[in-house]
């Protein structure tokens, strides 16, 4: 607690650098891997994981989270909740076994039965080293973590690209899904050096089981909402039309989830620490919100307006059927990064059983406007997801704020100064665009477009809006965790 904004900063830097990294590094083998493989490949994949992605949110069962909100944790509990992780992760994996005949009977796809059993072993991976990555978290030891991650990602990329390359076509992104948790979970165990003990009974653990268990159905009900679609169009309109959708939805998908990420652990883990503290919490609240939606509103921009070029660039010339889809989900980045947040306000408060009644009030609006929009294909799902979440976003964030340190107008006041520099910056880009993009390749232009508007929109943002003492703060403290750490160094 006595360097907590330090290691805050710190552990959020390194996190930033870390999927910053993991963005190109997963952009680069997109970028590949859509020119080896075909949308028949990925929508084969994408079937299974539409399936197997429900059962992997019981991979901890919420146990991480629990471990890491808590203010203390014995040695007893943690151990504890490891071999209830091992447990969970078995049961998991040979439920999908047992599922995988259903899954190909579903789609009428019989090659769906060997994916789904090769898939499996990922829920064991992941199991062995859910409580090692807690520690790690509540020890705000992300620099560590980010760089297991990292090694994890490259080393299953590297591997998927090599099966690709050999014409072993879908098996490829089979590899890449298997390997990436099991190197992660090892450097996890090798860094965290710690080994379970024994299971015990009577451990005070069933308060965390009941915080797990409420987080692990909020997340179930949130997946189903955010992606029975891909379940409709796979069943409906065969696995290209998932494979150009799923494309699409992953361009969108990978800056929100690359941030929320990056920032959501750290967040996470140091409000938790100050949730008594009512008016430390609502700064580090707030300063976080902030630079989220600093980070993500020039993305929504750049996706939106040059979907074309992003499209192009980064998956190649056969997929021109995912401009239309990409364009109508880029809205969904920036609405991600407004929503996402709010998780880590609901969490640390302990107030897991509102976020839970959220979610069972937003699943069956999202599945309603899937199936009116099913009847157009991809675009039209498409439109009706961005749709639905525009509509809901307002009444989302009150409810999560009500009653809490955090308010609307808040969340309103961090969101209206970069949206406005975002249209500053969009007119001045498109100016460019209309006189100079016309000469120039697709990656070229990209490059000119994105700069010009990032450029004009962080000025704009740091110089105009008032925002520059915090960027300040941020740089002075990141500076002043540096210099002990050299110090401790020195010492030791």
């Amino acid at each position: 607690m006595k360097d907590l904004k330090q290691r805050t900063i710190r552990g959020g830097f390194a996190r930033l650098c870390a999927q910053g990294a993991g963005f190109f590094i997963r952009l680069a083998s997109l970028m590949v891997l859509a020119r080896l493989l075909g949308p028949k490949d990925y929508g084969l994949v994408g079937m299974v994981t539409a399936f197997t992605g429900v059962l992997s949110l019981f991979k901890d069962f919420g146990l991480s989270s629990a471990a890491i909100q808590r203010a203390t944790v014995t040695e007893e509990q943690i151990s504890t909740l490891f071999w209830i992780n091992i447990l969970v992760g078995a049961l998991l994996a040979l439920l999908s076994v047992a599922l995988a005949p259903a899954i190909a009977f579903f789609y009428h796809e019989p090659r769906l039965f060997a994916v789904t059993a090769v898939m499996a072993a990922g829920f064991l991976f992941n199991a062995a080293g859910v409580q090692h990555s807690a520690l790690l978290q509540r020890q705000m030891r992300f620099t560590a973590m980010a760089v297991i991650n990292t090694v994890g990602l490259i080393v299953g990329t590297v591997i998927a690209i090599g099966v690709a390359k050999a014409g072993y076509g879908y098996w490829a992104l089979v590899a890449m899904t298997v390997t990436s948790p099991l190197i992660a979970t090892i450097g996890f165990w090798l860094v965290a050096a710690w080994v379970p003990g024994g299971p015990r009974r009577r451990t005070g653990i069933r308060s965390m089981m009941h915080f797990g268990g409420t987080i692990t159905l909020n997340g179930l009900v949130a997946y189903i909402a955010y992606n029975f679609e891909k379940v409709l169009l796979g069943r409906f309109w065969g696995a290209d039309a998932i494979g150009i959708y799923g494309r699409a939805y992953q361009l969108v998908s990978m800056p929100t989830d690359n941030l929320n990420s990056a920032v959501g652990e750290v967040a996470f883990s140091a409000l938790s620490r100050v949730q008594d503290d009512a008016k430390r919490f609502r700064s580090y609240f707030l300063k976080g919100y902030s630079l989220v939606l600093t980070l993500t509103i020039p993305i929504t921009v750049i996706c939106t307006l040059f979907a074309n070029d992003v499209v192009l660039v980064a998956l190649g010339p056969k997929w021109t059927e995912a401009v239309p889809i990409f364009r109508l989900l880029a809205p969904t980045i920036l609405i991600f990064a407004l929503i996402n947040p709010l998780g880590w306000l609901l969490y640390s408060l302990g107030l897991v059983g509102r976020s839970l009644k959220i979610a069972l009030v937003f699943a069956p609006t999202m599945i309603a406007g899937y199936v009116l929009g099913l009847p157009y294909g991809p675009k039209g799902v498409a439109f009706a997801y961005s749709a639905v979440l525009t509509l809901w976003v307002i009444p989302f964030i009150a409810w999560c704020v009500h009653g809490t340190v955090i308010s609307l107008p808040d969340i309103l006041l961090a969101v209206s100064r970069p949206l406005a520099s975002s249209i500053v910056a969009a007119g001045l880009a498109l100016a460019v665009r209309f006189f100079y993009g016309q000469w120039l390749p697709p990656l070229p232009r990209l490059l000119l477009e994105s700069t010009v508007l990032l450029a004009t929109f962080l000025g704009i943002v740091i110089f105009a809006t008032g925002q520059k003492s915090l960027y300040l703060d941020l740089l002075r403290e990141l500076r002043g965790s540096s210099s002990a750490k050299e110090k401790n160094l020195v010492s030791a």
